[in-house]
């Protein structure tokens, strides 16, 4: 499997993400969007946004880890922030930093970022959901 993470000349270049992700594999994994939950279903990070981002990606690596990947396979990222400002910009980045700190990867795969009113659970901040490709 081979993934190919790329800024086109003719598009702008991102420091946080790559605008285009080429991909050959056999298996297709898609990842429910991810909560700052930990194992037992209790919210980290309450009213931190980077805490919360950084739970997120550990959750995603954990379910990709099921699947036999790694964040190194995610293709796409889509980020649900509630109440999005670009003011909030700095903590979505921390929370970025962190969590490829503690992975020991940094995740720059294409990504979305949406602005919305709310999430399952007032206590959440973010949600994050992936796709992979693995061979």
């Amino acid at each position: 499997m081979a993934i190919t993470l790329v800024n086109p000349s003719g598009l702008p270049k991102v420091d946080v993400y790559r605008q285009v992700a080429i991909a050959s594999g056999a298996k297709l994994v898609f990842i429910a969007g991810q909560v700052a939950w930990d194992a037992e279903g209790t919210t980290v990070g309450e009213g931190d946004l980077a805490a919360q981002i950084e739970q997120c990606y550990v959750n995603i690596n954990t379910a990709l880890a099921e699947a036999g990947g790694t964040f190194d396979d995610v293709v796409k990222l889509t980020v649900y922030v509630v109440d999005w400002t670009p003011d909030k910009m700095p903590l979505l980045l921390d929370g970025m930093s962190r969590a490829a700190a503690k992975l020991g990867s940094a995740p720059v795969p294409p990504a979305t970022l949406v602005g919305v009113a709310a999430l399952d659970i007032p206590d959440h901040l973010v949600e994050i959901e992936a796709t992979a490709v693995l061979d």
